[in-house]
């Protein structure tokens, strides 16, 4: 009855954890022959916390990461546009973290190994397709290798083998046109302590936040994000997924944004190596659980990076997963179960980042009403617009604060597969 889990990232991670801790056997395959602390910044929302919290994490996020304190908006003149308190500070009962994904995926990682021994995953083992034989799935592996279980979980990413043979016309990720630079940089705290910012409008923005506590001179890691639109049919570097840039190659276009609170060129060329991504997505499929198979985190759901809820989502699937395996058995019957809980939310979460319904609207919406220069928002945008738009996106995404503080846990403590 063992669960085959494609895929050591957050989500595959988080389900392993969930899975020892309910009692499912499982094993997890990953294509990387090394796990090592790759990526840049994230954040996780509350109910994603919520769920890392009951799996025994939560001071071991707080030995990581940042519990975010406020968010806000400002235009390309650093004016200020919309600011809000954000987790705990905001009445979460549970709060936001800024965190490097790579700290993440290796305090998931080592904990799974700590709990579950280092024979439940196994590396440089990359998943190539599936099948299903009577009651068992299959799990195909680079060489020719094969794994038998009762269910299997794709959680192999944005470029998902198991997707493509899902659905093989998909072709690749879509690209919108923009590129993201990313990197960290050592420097004084801005606005203070666990405060996230984002500068700018849709074609020209920078984003910042802190991943780790200040020292004792007051200097923290900020992450930080520059990102640009182009012309989404130009041969802008798309193929490129993750190298590293000269600083000359972009810093230009953000060479006056010198405020009084932030000086944006000086972070950008504080920083050591800078990476380039596009900024990419899927469309949302209308089907993710195939027989004994089933997509979750990018694999089934790629979104924009709008509202940081691309490994927010991918930890809600470990756990749902987890809770309807608890109600079905190790079934096919969970399995849809699963998509039907959270298929439909990541739909409306995808097409909401993507149409510029996200919590980030406000900064083109001044761009285009006043061109970003104001004394007073509520001459362009009255703030109460304002409140209702950031609770709107919360109540797609899943986080309003009145909703999640009062939902029962996914799992409830103890709970064990009999």
């Amino acid at each position: 009855m063992t669960v085959l889990i494609a895929g050591g990232g957050i989500a595959g991670l988080t389900l392993g954890l969930t899975l020892h801790q309910i009692g499912v056997p499982f094993r997890v395959f990953e294509a990387t022959q090394t796990l090592k602390p790759m990526g840049v910044g994230i954040n996780l929302q509350p109910n994603a916390v919520r769920e890392l919290f009951d799996l025994g994490l939560e001071a071991d996020l707080d030995a990581i990461g940042v519990r975010t304190r406020s968010l806000g908006f400002y235009s390309k003149l650093g004016h200020t546009i919309w600011e809000e308190p954000r987790g705990m500070a905001a009445g979460y009962a549970w709060p936001q973290f800024s965190v490097h994904r790579g700290a993440l995926q290796m305090l998931l990682y080592e904990t799974l190994i700590a709990r579950a021994g280092a024979d439940v995953i196994e590396t440089d083992a990359r998943a190539t397709g599936c099948e299903e034989a009577g009651n068992r799935a299959i799990l195909h592996l680079e060489g020719g290798r094969q794994e038998t279980g009762t269910l299997l979980l794709a959680a192999d990413g944005i470029h998902s083998a198991l997707r493509a043979q899902f659905f093989p016309q998909e072709g690749p990720p879509i690209w919108d046109g923009r590129i993201l630079w990313r990197a960290t940089t050592r420097a004084p705290l801005v606005r203070g302590e666990g405060a996230m910012m984002m500068i700018g409008h849709d074609s020209l923005r920078f984003v910042s936040y802190p991943i780790s506590a200040a020292d004792e001179q007051g200097i923290a890691t900020l992450n930080w994000i520059a990102e640009k639109r182009f012309d989404p049919d130009s041969d802008f570097q798309r193929e490129d997924w993750n190298r590293a840039v000269e600083v000359e190659r972009f810093i230009g276009d953000f060479s006056e944004w010198r405020f009084d609170w932030i000086d944006v060129p000086a972070l950008i060329r504080g920083a050591g190596r800078i990476f380039e991504y596009p900024m990419v997505d899927r469309d949302p499929l209308p089907q993710w659980t195939f027989g004994r198979c089933s997509l979750m985190g990018d694999a089934a759901h790629p979104t924009y990076p709008i509202g940081s809820n691309g490994a927010s989502q991918a930890i809600l699937d470990a756990r749902v997963i987890g809770a309807r395996l608890l109600e079905h058995g190790i079934t096919k019957a969970a399995l849809d179960a699963y998509e039907g809980d959270m298929r439909p939310a990541a739909t409306r979460i995808g097409f909401a980042n993507r149409s510029g319904n996200g919590p980030d609207a406000v900064l083109q919406q001044v761009e285009t009403l006043c061109g970003g220069d104001f004394e007073e928002i509520d001459s362009v945008i009255p703030r109460a617009e304002l409140a209702a738009h950031a609770a709107k996106y919360k109540a797609i995404s899943g986080f309003s604060i009145e909703e999640l503080n009062a939902q029962p846990p996914t799992i409830a403590e103890g709970m064990r597969l009999r």
